[in-house]
């Protein structure tokens, strides 16, 4: 992929609407996949798609958000937003993983959790803080890849993952440009140059140490070539599967422990140099 897109530039790829989404990856990196429902407490929420399957063989579980692709299904999931029903059926999922010792495989596509008044009158704060708090704890091995939009809690509520890998053209934010600008500059439509401050490309963050691995994209996007960015992914999780299997429980709670608390750190002693 061409080194020389602009921030906004792969933020467009981001969004891009023919970009391979949760079940796409799903379909192509799992057999016997079997989906999950319900957070057992409320209803289902289609923003977040998760089950169990087996990735060459072993079982795992995966969790993802999901945008749908027809007009219907966006309407349904929200284009991708969860409410705190999906963030609880994703804490159902980790803890089914944890009790059978599965690894966790996160798919992270969103620009935010569900702004809607039922979703704040229905815990949407605590819901995402509890599915952090979870995944921090979990004992099993916990890999986040972030395929597309990375926007807010809502995105970091599935991001906390002893390997975080990116998409070349995907993004990963606090917030999106749009709200950025709103909020900094008091005017969206400088959205573009919000981009460029944000510091939300996989190169960015990779070099602050908030993402471990970058899975390259083909020219024009992942929506040119999903199979080439399949085979890349497919590589990398088998990898890194294979050097976190060979941790104990307490070793990957502790060292993703620390991986988070390193964030910060990481970031101000760049600013210091």
């Amino acid at each position: 992929m061409a080194n020389d897109l602009t921030p906004a530039q792969r933020v467009a790829l981001a969004r891009h609407a023919d970009r391979p989404g949760t079940p796409d990856f799903v379909s192509a990196l799992f057999t016997e996949f079997f989906e999950q429902r319900g957070d057992r407490t409320c209803m289902d929420d289609g923003a977040i798609y998760g089950g169990v399957g087996l990735f060459h063989g072993k079982p795992v579980t995966v969790i993802g958000h999901r945008k749908g692709r027809t007009l219907e299904e966006h309407v349904a999931y929200h284009f991708g937003m969860p409410s705190p029903e999906g963030y609880r059926k994703a804490q159902r999922l980790m803890l089914q993983a944890e009790k059978f010792r599965r690894p966790i495989i996160t798919f992270i596509d969103t620009a935010g959790a569900y702004p809607g008044l039922e979703a704040e009158a229905h815990g949407q704060g605590e819901a995402i803080a509890s599915t952090l708090a979870l995944s921090s704890r979990l004992t099993v091995p916990v890999i986040s890849v972030v395929t597309g939009e990375g926007g807010s809690g809502g995105a970091l509520a599935l991001g906390v993952g002893n390997r975080v890998l990116m998409l070349e053209n995907a993004v990963y934010s606090v917030l999106s440009p749009e709200g950025f600008a709103a909020i900094l500059w008091k005017d969206a439509s400088r959205s573009s140059e919000a981009c460029d401050v944000m510091k939300l490309t996989a190169a960015d963050l990779l070099e602050l140490k908030v993402i471990d691995s970058i899975i390259p994209e083909p020219e024009g996007g992942a929506h040119t070539d999903p199979q080439a960015v399949y085979r890349a992914l497919d590589e990398v999780l088998v990898k890194e599967l294979g050097i976190l299997s060979k941790l104990s429980g307490s070793a990957l709670a502790a060292a993703r422990y620390k991986k988070f608390r390193m964030m910060g750190a990481n970031a101000l002693r760049k600013e210091r140099l």
